[in-house]
């Protein structure tokens, strides 16, 4: 079963889908938008570095610190 924080669009460490199909579905929706005139923002975050280096529960503890919101750090931890 799925956890719940992550949506159908996660694909990074999900089995037979890989972060080069995300990229591909990724950019496929932006050109779209652009295309039809629309204003796009993009975030993309890349946490593999954080949690190589150090443990998961001192990255969440330093981003509890740094006030980051509640769901925010929960979908960061799952």
């Amino acid at each position: 079963m799925k956890d719940k924080m992550m949506g159908s669009s996660q694909q990074g460490f999900t089995k037979e889908i890989t972060w080069l199909t995300n990229l591909i579905a990724f950019y496929n929706d932006i050109i779209s938008l652009v295309d039809n005139g629309r204003a796009v923002d993009t975030v993309y975050l890349d946490f593999s570095t954080a949690f190589d280096i150090n443990s998961c529960n001192i990255t969440i503890d330093k981003l509890i610190k740094y006030r980051l919101e509640k769901w925010t750090v929960r979908w960061i931890k799952s």
